[in-house]
């Protein structure tokens, strides 16, 4: 009996031009429960006192670890072609005082 191999499932997404356009964001805050992963992601301005949530995304364990997968690979690919990303360290991140960050426990 001979068996095919798996064919990858194409899925269609639709992007409406509102959604396509994107939302910056330089701030994320992470946080979980037993269930779940909330991640806030949101823009912090010079001069501004606070920063307000621009869209939240909830996920799965299971769908978080995969986000994770994919953007670790996805990296990898981006320094192959374009050179390492270099992240702020020590004095210079403390000084920015916003970024992508763990949050709290639910």
């Amino acid at each position: 009996m001979d068996q095919q191999p798996a064919r990858a499932k194409q899925i269609q997404v639709q992007l409406d031009e509102k959604v396509g356009q994107g939302i910056y964001a330089n701030l994320a805050l992470i946080s979980h429960s037993g269930a779940e992963f909330v991640i806030d992601f949101t823009r912090m301005l010079p001069g501004m006192p606070k920063a307000i949530v621009q869209t939240r995304i909830i996920l799965t364990p299971q769908h978080a670890k995969g986000l994770l997968q994919a953007l670790e690979e996805n990296i990898k690919k981006f320094e192959k072609r374009f050179g390492e990303v270099k992240v702020a360290a020590g004095k210079q991140a403390e000084a920015r005082d916003f970024g992508f960050q763990a949050g709290t426990d639910e």
